[in-house]
């Protein structure tokens, strides 16, 4: 079984990294298929912490080929910087492929998604700023720049004065910003140039040959189910997609060649950014949850809203991926409950509606029906098999899963790489 696509089931935040990590030891690739910097995960590794924005988390582990697939965007300087910081750490990174198709993020990206975010008001969306947006819509509209366009620096410069004609009359005239010259956009993408270049490959001929030989490949998803482009809550959602479909157009492979689809999910519900988030919590639960479960973003720092398990949007996420298996992260953030809420379905104007509200407005409106479990008060990070945990913990593990209707292979009792316990072999 050697192609397995690891989704995030929420909103992103929970826990990709940690999955990945826990298949590293017996993968041979690890490839990154969507998005860019606008979200981090966060790896620990014994005392060390890592958090990563742009690089597959496969590359902190020794043995596996991280990839940068074709449908992630590139910011060269935030990979560096990522690259930098790992290597002084003694972290080898000298294996990563990037694709030669990946779209590369530029200065007037970042530019034009600070000024648009701003000019928004009151219908802010809640984008990071790092232009992953401008930088999916030039993709969409045939004006990006690729990485393989930076080593003809004819073509280069062709590419960014076609694709700042458009964006400087928005500077100018629509945002009273100064425009930006192809020159700074050009000069800064050669002094990547040379350094990148050995990075820079047919990614999919790679990945393809490493599954023809039966090695197993990871596909790690940036964002989440309920952030996809298509499938998410939109307008509130990333500019790529985060599903598992996203794998196969994101790395250039067939659908076929995608074996299992690990989808992963917190033991609660967080979101960042506006939009709709049915069992949000505004008390001092909400605030006790955010601060046990540390839920502020890798990347931003920001606040995440917290909330209740949700048990529709699992079933939804569950549907749009064909998830196989579950890995549920962070179940020793709710120890000390008393007793602990989780969505099963939601209210809609006075009717009870069991799955996701296919129009926004109403899953805008919808509010949770709650079911409580008990809780539990032991310490369950040092537990390693399912019968370690507390009987009540057992039982709200049991209820997730068949609220769910999904079996729940791993559970994660805590931040270190060996905190978890598996109840089900995801490569088998």
């Amino acid at each position: 079984m050697p192609g397995i696509v690891i989704v995030g089931v929420q909103w992103g935040d929970e826990g990709k990294g940690k999955a990945t990590d826990l298949l590293g030891a017996r993968t041979e690739w690890v490839v990154k298929f969507n998005g860019g910097n606008n979200a981090g995960h966060t790896v620990v590794i014994g005392d060390e912490k890592y958090a990563l924005h742009l690089l597959p988390s496969g590359i902190l582990s020794p043995g596996v080929t991280p990839v940068i697939g074709n449908g992630v965007v590139v910011d060269l300087a935030v990979l560096f910087e990522e690259i930098d910081a790992l290597e002084a750490r003694g972290i080898d990174t000298s294996k990563l492929k990037i694709s030669s198709s990946a779209h590369v993020i530029t200065h007037a990206h970042r530019t034009l998604d600070k000024v648009q975010e701003r000019f928004l008001g009151k219908r802010q969306i809640g984008t990071t700023g790092r232009g992953i947006g401008p930088a999916y819509a030039d993709k969409i509209s045939r004006v990006g720049i690729r990485m393989q366009d930076l080593f003809d620096e004819s073509i280069l410069r062709q590419k960014v004065e076609g694709a700042l004609e458009q964006k400087n009359h928005l500077l100018v005239k629509v945002f009273n910003r100064r425009d930006i010259t192809a020159d700074e956009i050009v000069d800064d993408l050669l002094s990547y140039a040379e350094r990148v270049r050995p990075m820079v490959c047919d990614t999919g001929l790679l990945v393809n040959g490493a599954l023809d030989r039966g090695e197993v490949v990871v596909f790690e998803a940036g964002q989440a189910t309920m952030l996809d482009i298509d499938h998410g809550t939109y307008p509130f959602v990333t500019s790529s997609s985060a599903t598992a479909g996203g794998a196969a157009t994101g790395s250039g492979v067939g659908p076929n060649r995608l074996d299992r689809i690990v989808g992963i999910v917190k033991a609660y519900t967080t979101r960042v950014g506006a939009g709709p988030f049915p069992t949000e919590l505004f008390d001092d639960k909400g605030e006790w949850l955010r601060q046990a479960g540390f839920e502020f973003g890798t990347t931003t720092g920001r606040a995440r809203r917290v909330g209740w398990y949700d048990a529709p949007i699992t079933r939804y996420a569950t549907r749009i991926n064909g998830v196989t298996d579950l890995v549920l992260t962070k179940l020793d953030t709710l120890t000390g409950l008393e007793e602990i809420p989780v969505c099963v379905a939601y209210d809609v104007n006075g009717e009870r509606v069991e799955e996701v509200p296919v129009n926004q407005s109403d899953f805008h409106h919808a509010k949770p029906i709650l079911e409580n479990y008990p809780g539990w008060s032991e310490d369950i990070t040092g537990a390693r098999s399912f019968e370690d945990l507390p009987q009540t913990a057992q039982d709200y593990v049991l209820a997730l899963e068949k609220i769910s209707g999904t079996r729940i292979s791993v559970i994660g009792v805590g931040p270190g790489r060996e905190q978890v316990i598996v109840r089900h072999d995801l490569i088998d």
